[in-house]
This record gives structure tokens, sequence and C-alpha cells, in this order.
């Protein structure tokens, strides 16, 4: 669905977007998250790192969702929006619905992952007690930026990496 991108929202897309960066500068995909409460202040913050924590769990969201409930001292986040650079897999949706987040905020939709709208919709699924707002497209271009420049980066270290296992051969 279709926000209105509002200046507020830009504002914590940019703190998420920070976020991303931290995970790009230790070659992770670079996801990032924030979670801000009623009051407007950040109080869960996190970015991808699968790769360096060798764990499936320590997605941007998921983090961040720790964090917040450690400083909010409550597993209940209600009240709270999450801002993610790129819209939630199904582990990370069914975490923010567990938390009773109110609104979830994306910046890029995810064709091959995405569980708020592009492949599933657990985020609003009526079955479930809890049901999340949703706002897409929040600084989407430069969400998909940082992600192009990941992968275009990762394909050419790969194809360095093999030519230089074939010369070595």
């Amino acid at each position: 669905m279709q926000g209105q991108n509002t200046q507020r929202d830009a504002l914590f897309m940019k703190a998420a977007l920070a976020q991303a960066k931290r995970a790009l500068a230790l070659k992770e995909v670079p996801i990032g998250c924030v979670i801000v409460n009623r009051d407007g202040l950040i109080i869960g913050r996190g970015y991808n790192r699968r790769n360096t924590d060798k764990s499936t769990l320590s997605h941007a969201e998921i983090t961040a969702i720790r964090r917040a409930s450690k400083v909010a001292g409550d597993w209940r986040l209600e009240g709270c929006v999450l801002y993610c650079t790129l819209e939630p897999c199904q582990m990370c949706a069914g975490a923010i619905v567990q938390a009773r987040i109110d609104r979830v905020v994306i910046g890029a939709l995810s064709p091959k992952s995405g569980c708020g709208g592009t492949l599933l919709n657990i985020l609003q699924n009526e079955n479930f007690n809890h049901q999340v707002a949703l706002t897409s497209g929040v600084m989407e271009k430069e969400s998909q930026a940082l992600l192009h420049t990941f992968f275009r980066e990762l394909r050419e270290r790969n194809r360095a990496e093999k030519q230089a296992r074939i010369r070595a051969v």
C-alpha cells in the first residue's frame, strides 16, 4: 500500500538508511531499521549482520525490536512505528505483528522475500490478533540505490575472485 511521504517519515527513514550504511560497511546486505515511540524518539536501531554474526536471526528489524523492547521495558511496542529500508521478510513481519507495532514504513519493496504485501501480507493478515498500518515507497530510490550498489560490487568481487582462482591454476 502506497502512503504519503511525510517529512517525519523521511526524517526517520534517513536514520534507517544510516543503519543500512553500517551494514554496507561490513559488506552485509545494506538493510537498516529504526523504531520510533509515540513521543517521536528512536528507541531501537538495527542493521543486517547475518554474515557477521553467522545467524539467520541477525536481521535489522529483529535487532531493532530487541533493543526497543529493552528501552520500553516491555515486549509490546504499541504506539511505535518501525522504519525499514527494505520490506520485511516473513520472520521479521511475524515479529512486528507479535510486538504489536502500530505502523511500518518501508523504503524499497522486496520481490523475493517481501511479506508486507509483495509475496504475502503478514502485517495486515486479518486472521492474526493484530494488524499493522503500512506505508511503502518512502525514500525508495535511496533504499534501492544502496542495494543496487551492494549487489553490483558483490558481483564484481565474485568475478575478480573467480578470475584470480583461474589464474592460480
